[in-house]
């Protein structure tokens, strides 16, 4: 039986989601990077990177072909 394992990150503009089979093989990445949202503030806007990550997240995550909700 193959052992799967779904992980999520998020780092101050960044939000990836990956699935790894077995501990070795990449099922499934993507990274979604803030960087356009956050250029026009000079830095980083706490407010808007905790809303990109979820946006993010909910968008992304479903689109996996591996990604089945329990």
């Amino acid at each position: 039986m193959s052992v799967r394992i779904f992980g999520i990150e998020s780092s101050c503009d960044e939000t990836a989601a990956a699935i790894v089979a077995d501990g070795r093989e990449i099922l499934s990445s993507v990274v979604a990077s803030q960087i356009d949202i956050h250029r026009k503030y000079g830095g980083v806007v706490p407010e808007l990177a905790s809303r990109e990550h979820l946006r993010q997240i909910r968008s992304r995550c479903p689109r996996s072909p591996f990604f089945r909700p329990v």
